[in-house]
């Protein structure tokens, strides 16, 4: 399937590091929170980016780490990328108090959902305040924001993993999504099976294709692409190499950090 040529409508600089780029996109408008697009930037490249922005106007925010995402830093609204999609399995809403834990711009994703929930608490964990994204959004949200940075410049010190650990008996959450480091939503998952509560976590894998033919997503005999990216306990109870191994471009198996 050929990418759509859209024009970038605002690009928004929300922290020193990280940009959201906003464009309109018909089929882009159906996007569930959760789901993903690839994103083309013609003579570079094609990455898939989680929908951090869905309905009428749609956006994926992105953070400065490799040479797709340093040209799209340099785009300017007006600049054509190319999209396909929306792909992937998405988040599943339910839950009357439920928790989102994210790391990093594992916010991205699970945004839409908080703003479409609008209850519930959010655990937002960075390593700086600088690198803290959409703070004030949430707090507009209903929901109840607990901020925590490796270097205690902002709210809690320490992990995302540690402050769920002490707010968890606090609010009495019946449900869990994240999103963010995968050493990160490991642990969560591990706590989630034995607090036997329900979990939602997005995962990432490199990806080419978006529509599980290349194979390059595969974990454990799924799709990142097509079964998830989001996969609910049942699933990630079976997946072997989650928080442990993923797949680098060459295909060679290598340790998660």
């Amino acid at each position: 399937m050929p990418p759509r040529m859209i024009k970038i409508s605002e690009i928004c600089t929300e922290t020193p590091f990280h940009k959201t780029f906003y464009f309109q996109d018909v089929p882009s408008q159906n996007g569930n929170p959760g789901q993903f697009v690839m994103i083309w930037v013609p003579g570079v490249d094609e990455i898939p980016m989680s929908l951090s922005h869905t309905g009428t106007r749609q956006a994926v925010t992105i953070e400065k780490v490799g040479d797709t995402t340093r040209h799209l830093f340099q785009m300017n609204p007006g600049d054509l990328i190319g999209i396909r999609g929306p792909y992937g399995h998405g988040f599943h809403h339910k839950g009357q108090n439920p928790i989102f834990i994210a790391g990093g711009t594992g916010i991205a994703p699970l945004y839409p959902l908080i703003k479409k929930m609008g209850k519930g608490h959010v655990v937002l964990c960075a390593r700086t305040s600088q690198h803290l994204l959409f703070v004030e959004k949430i707090q507009k949200t209903g929901a109840h924001l607990h901020i925590a940075t490796d270097d205690g410049s902002q709210g809690f010190q320490g992990t995302a993993v540690e402050l769920f650990q002490n707010l968890f008996h606090k609010i009495k959450a019946d449900g869990i999504f994240t999103c963010g480091p995968e050493k990160m939503m490991a642990q969560i998952v591990h706590l989630a099976l034995d607090y036997s509560l329900p979990i939602q976590a997005s995962l990432e894998r490199y990806m080419k294709c978006g529509l599980g033919l290349c194979d390059s997503c595969a974990i454990d005999g799924l799709h990142v692409c097509k079964d998830g990216p989001v996969f609910d306990e049942t699933l990630l109870a079976t997946l072997n190499d989650f928080g442990k191994h993923y797949r680098k471009p060459s295909g060679k198996k290598t340790p998660v950090k």
